[in-house]
């Protein structure tokens, strides 16, 4: 009995040892035979999305720089002096208008502007400097806001040109199927398809840029509007003082 176990216990440990064997030699050649994933760089990528790629990437230069221009421009309209109004004051207060209009030339800042209108229309009625002010506040953050248009056109744009991109290409890849008729396979489909989403990405990525970089500038204008409108209530206060 004992023989026997042991003659049974080798003859399962060559068959075991065969079975491994064949395993990995049928292993090899369809490891070798798994292709490695291909990868595609960003300027590939790019090239894939066609013609419609040309125009979305304009739309991005462009909205980055509108956001730049804007962006240091109102920058310097923000820029506040809080000894500006304490020394207009003292100018007003003292007779001496003449040396407040200096001093607001010499900051020239959209508030500065504001009050050396103001000034100019001393010995008017209220009302009349106060809707001097007002339009000359209109025009100041009219200058700050200008170019924001071609924000908000390219937020609502660049979407809809990568996705007339994707429609575009496919199309194509439904032609090219249909072309290749008996022949055709998935991969003349798949590849057609990828290729025209990337447009869809690509109007997006642009859209959600401009969207974000429109919405910022106006937040920033509209603290510029409350401080002029700080500084237009505090002159006008200025002027409504008994002498």
């Amino acid at each position: 009995m004992i023989s026997l176990f042991a003659t049974l216990q080798t003859q399962t440990m060559e068959v075991t040892d065969s079975v491994t064997a064949v395993a990995g030699t049928l292993a090899q050649p369809v490891a070798q035979a798994a292709p490695a994933a291909e990868s595609l760089s960003f300027w590939e990528l790019c090239v894939k999305g066609g013609f419609i790629m040309i125009p979305l990437a304009l739309l991005l230069i462009v909205s980055i720089y509108v956001f730049i221009e804007r962006w240091l421009a109102i920058r310097r309209a923000d820029k506040d002096d809080n000894t500006f109004m304490i020394r207009i004051k003292d100018y007003i207060l003292d007779g001496d208008p003449e040396s407040a209009q200096t001093l607001c030339d010499r900051t020239n800042t959209p508030y500065s502007r504001l009050i050396a209108k103001g000034i100019s229309r001393l010995g008017r009625p209220m009302n009349d400097v106060l809707v001097t002010i007002e339009n000359t506040g209109n025009i100041e953050v009219a200058n700050l806001g200008k170019r924001l248009p071609w924000l908000a056109t390219t937020a609502a744009g660049a979407p809809m040109l990568g996705f007339l991109g994707t429609v575009w290409g496919m199309v194509q890849a439904f032609y090219n199927l249909a072309k290749a008729g008996t022949s055709a396979n998935i991969d003349v489909l798949a590849g057609g398809i990828y290729q025209a989403l990337v447009t869809t990405v690509a109007g997006l990525v642009v859209g959600i840029v401009a969207l974000f970089a429109y919405n910022y500038l106006v937040a920033r204008i509209n603290g510029v509007m409350n401080s002029l409108e700080s500084k237009t209530m505090e002159f006008m206060d200025l002027l409504n003082e008994p002498v």
